[in-house]
């Protein structure tokens, strides 16, 4: 996979590509891209400002009429040797994704990578089927029907925590749909997503059609969303950033797309698989560092299992390999910065006053100092409106908390702002079938949690945002849905004039 400074060579154009081409950013301000790892400087390239967000709108609106225009089979096609070309360049897309975030690179080979190609796939095939409503005589005298037609240039803002994935989230339903594309991905981790724009380009899917700036959300984000020529926004990030997109767009009429914020339950019954609920809790809290919107965070275990839960979760953590993401050996990597970890370190100290660190809960010394690693903690008995029970930490923490009776139990897990994901565990269908049913949150996983399916959607209730990425419920949030309705009779004096301008003799 080349050596760590490898990606200087492969940005030296820039971290804009705007129109079928790479070029610098306009702002006159430099960004540093971090190894979170050694802390050492990857890349630094300039930032996009306000100036090449109009460029790369431009771009977008003038593709936008000949990409709308294409057939279905057309995008279809294209995104179809994207798929090609993206497997071609697995082991470089998995290498530049973990340089950038830290994660392990098992985790950038098997989930991200695979994830990401997978999601290429389905949307390759489901650009062919845009349906709307069969046509129909809903009327005695007319014939309607229903037509599903891209909406324009689509303003979209991806995380730095699946860079790749997400920006493929944002691309892949918007231009399968028809649309055009500005995507500004977090200045913190570009690579993946000017990568992913290259291989469209070479895949055949026209210039303008996805384009990516790199710059600042206060500057070039703020723009992007404000801007008159942008008749959607798309935005994946934490609620708090999430509230200032919705007034930025909303103040224009435009369509929003909001994935947001979340702090998952994880509801362990008396009944459940003890061995399966403890390996679930730290595989679904741990992955990509805790730094996923839908880990587990809260684990709510009714009290026959819970002293066997904290201390099975609290041995398995202590098995946990931290080190070089680049070294397939490694379990658990950095965190994205060395102010990230400080900010999930500071949410387990405080919580030391009131709740019991039962393991981690510091930074690893040694080899790993220079690096934003934090260990796998565990923490116990904390009051349910505590900070860390309450807030979401983004980082490799579970917070566990005993329940009684099934109904505290689900009272518990909707006792959050958040409604993103939850899982719940037990060997009895009734129980979970009621936790699936009462349970507010856009995704429910029984006796699992974490994995997700191209097919089917991701998207939150409450302060979780609202909307689909993923499966064809996506195209809800990318299609203008149009009725069109024709008169059957060929009558000139119809019926229902007479309530406009009265009886004729």
């Amino acid at each position: 996979m080349g050596n760590r400074f490898q990606v200087r060579d492969r940005f030296a154009d820039g971290a804009q590509f705007i129109g079928g081409r790479t070029r610098p950013g306009t702002s006159g301000r430099t960004h540093a891209v971090v190894d979170p790892a050694t802390g050492e400087e990857i890349h630094r390239y300039e930032l996009a400002g306000p100036a090449d967000v109009d460029a790369a709108v431009a771009a977008a609106r003038a593709a936008f009429p000949g990409w709308a225009g294409a057939t279905p089979g057309e995008r279809s096609d294209a995104l179809h040797r994207l798929v090609g070309i993206l497997a071609e360049q697995a082991d470089d897309f998995a290498y530049a994704e973990s340089l950038q975030c830290g994660k392990p690179i098992r985790l950038s080979t098997e989930f991200d990578v695979p994830g990401t190609v997978d999601n290429t796939a389905f949307f390759a095939g489901a650009a062919r089927h845009l349906e709307g409503a069969s046509a129909g005589e809903y009327s005695a005298d007319h014939t309607s029907y229903v037509r599903r037609e891209p909406i324009g240039v689509i303003g979209s803002i991806a995380p730095w925590n699946y860079p790749l994935q997400m920006a493929a989230w944002k691309i892949l339903p918007a231009v399968a749909a028809g649309n055009t594309i500005v995507l500004k991905p977090a200045e913190i981790t570009p690579f993946t997503s000017l990568m992913f724009a290259r291989a469209a380009r070479r895949a055949g899917i026209p210039d303008g059609v996805i384009n990516i700036v790199t710059g600042a959300g206060p500057e070039a984000g703020e723009h992007l969303v404000g801007h008159p020529d942008v008749v959607m926004v798309s935005f994946t990030g934490s609620t708090s950033v999430g509230r200032r997109v919705a007034g930025i767009a909303t103040s224009t009429v435009k369509r929003l797309h909001l994935e947001l914020g979340g702090k998952a339950p994880f509801l362990v019954f008396d009944d459940a698989d003890l061995e399966a609920a403890v390996h679930g809790a730290v595989a679904g809290s741990l992955i990509n560092g805790g730094q996923d919107c839908t880990a587990a965070t809260r684990a709510y275990v009714q009290r026959p299992l819970y002293d066997a839960f904290v201390s099975g979760v609290a041995e398995l953590m202590e098995t946990v390999r931290l080190g070089d993401p680049l070294d397939p050996a490694t379990d658990l990597g950095p965190l994205i910065s060395h102010a990230h970890r400080d900010r999930v370190a500071g949410f387990v100290d405080r919580a030391r006053a009131h709740a019991r660190v039962v393991t981690g809960g510091r930074a690893p010394g040694g080899d790993l100092a220079n690096g934003a690693y934090y260990r796998p903690t565990l923490v116990a008995d904390a009051a349910q409106d505590s900070e860390i029970v309450r807030s979401e930490i983004f980082g490799p923490v579970l917070v566990a908390l005993p329940f009684d009776s099934d109904d505290d139990g689900i009272l518990l897990a909707n006792d959050s702002p958040y409604g993103l994901a939850a899982s719940a565990w037990s060997r009895d269908v009734y129980r979970t079938g009621r936790a699936t049913r009462e349970i507010k949150a856009g995704c429910v996983w029984v006796n699992d949690h974490i994995p997700i399916i191209s097919e089917m959607p991701h998207g939150g209730y409450k302060a979780s945002g609202f909307g689909k990425d993923m499966s064809a419920y996506s195209f809800e949030e990318y299609t203008q849905v149009k009725h069109v309705m024709y008169d059957n009779t060929a009558v000139a004096r119809k019926d229902w004039h007479r309530t406009i301008f009265g009886d004729r003799t």
